[in-house]
């Protein structure tokens, strides 16, 4: 019955996923220093990230986060975007990076010149559930 109850809730999954990252935790050896991250890894795995914190899959996020080596703290949204060349409009700043990337490339890159740009991000088909919810506060102080 309890198991029945927590899985109604949601929580049963949520407990799962945190003792995986918890048991991943334990067994990640400190010892063996990670190589450095490439620009490339870095930027792919921040859109991953934000992604992921947009969908509110916490323990994903750390589990990445503590294996890959990428920073604790979020890179400055304003930042990655420059990086990659990304014009937001207003709607896209409401969602993941990594939407403005997958809609560029489903809609055939069409929208833009010949120029190594992607479009400005758009709010198209996105899950319903997080529209208008703002991904998590990207602010760094002392970058």
């Amino acid at each position: 019955v309890l198991r029945d109850t927590l899985e109604k809730r949601g929580a049963l999954g949520q407990i799962k996923a945190r003792i995986r990252a918890e048991v991943f935790n334990a067994l990640d050896d400190q010892s063996q220093p990670r190589p450095p991250l490439s620009r490339e890894n870095l930027l792919i795995n921040e859109l991953i990230r934000e992604y992921l914190e947009y969908n509110k899959y916490k323990y994903a996020a750390s589990v990445l986060t503590a294996e890959s080596g990428q920073p604790e703290v979020p890179l400055d949204r304003q930042f990655l975007a420059k990086e990659l060349n990304i014009i937001e409009d207003a709607s896209g700043r409401s969602v993941p990076l990594l939407y403005g990337i997958l809609s560029h490339f489903l809609h055939g890159g069409k929208e833009e010149s010949t120029q190594n740009t992607l479009p400005k991000v758009t709010l198209l088909n996105y899950p319903k559930q997080n529209v208008g919810k703002p991904p998590t506060d990207r602010n760094q102080k002392g970058r």
